[in-house]
């Protein structure tokens, strides 16, 4: 390997690390629904790791169209940048569907008393909420949408950084390289949100949380719309 190959993959690998611990919609939603799903560890990992491959897959797909067709590097950055506000608003719009949705179940699910009266007069009361037998069959086909909607999400969802990284080796020639610097990336990507989503999945099952589980589901709609925020209007 070359000392220009050794730099740019060492490069690849710093900037697919920063650029996953700072973009929070790589791994917040992932940890929030896993809770309030009640995903096991395995199927938050299938999850996490089908969504992080269609979200480097796209862009280095973008990027090899780019190189094949001689797209200038400023051009595919401006794709890029479109996805990105795809996926923004995408994330933003199923995070404050999530909410409300979330909101409403909590309502239905706030405890009230009924009182009975027995043929004898004795009166009684007993805790009673609105949340019927035939709830789960709702919430099983809210469960198998919710973890295609984060794909599609991430499938929009851009690796900026990638394109000027793959586009370097390309206007050389050397296509090794190319596939070489984008695999790294994507492989840093990827591992790095796996790592921080199944640490935070173990960390919060340890969390006392049995007072919030009534708003959990508003909670995780809630965080995944201030993620969504933040890399739209802060542009994290």
């Amino acid at each position: 390997m070359s000392n220009e190959l050794m730099i740019l993959t060492w490069t690849a690998v710093t900037i697919g690390f920063v650029h996953t611990i700072f973009g929070p919609d790589h791994y917040v939603p992932f940890i929030v629904l896993s809770k309030v799903r009640q995903w096991s560890g395995i199927k938050t990992v299938m999850i996490t790791l089908l969504c992080g491959i269609g979200h480097v897959l796209s862009s280095i797909i973008l990027g090899f169209v780019g190189i094949a067709v001689g797209i200038a590097v400023f051009k595919l950055e401006t794709i890029e940048a479109f996805r990105g506000e795809i996926a923004a608003w995408l994330l933003i719009a199923f995070g404050f569907t999530y909410l409300i949705w979330g909101i409403h179940r909590a309502i239905r699910r706030k405890p009230h008393e009924h009182p009975h009266v027995h043929e004898n007069g004795a009166v009684h009361s007993h805790s009673h909420q609105h949340v019927g037998e035939h709830t789960h069959v709702h919430t099983s086909k809210s469960a198998n949408i919710t973890p295609w909607i984060l794909f599609i999400i991430f499938v929009f969802g851009p690796c900026e950084p990638l394109i000027p990284l793959v586009m370097y080796p390309a206007a050389k020639g050397n296509i090794l390289s190319v596939v070489i610097v984008a695999s790294v990336f994507g492989l840093t990507t990827i591992t790095t949100m796996l790592a921080v989503v199944l640490v935070s999945f173990y960390g919060l099952s340890k969390l006392p949380v049995r007072r919030l589980e009534r708003y959990s589901h508003a909670l995780a709609g809630l965080a995944i719309l201030f993620c969504g925020s933040a890399i739209k209007f802060l542009g994290l």
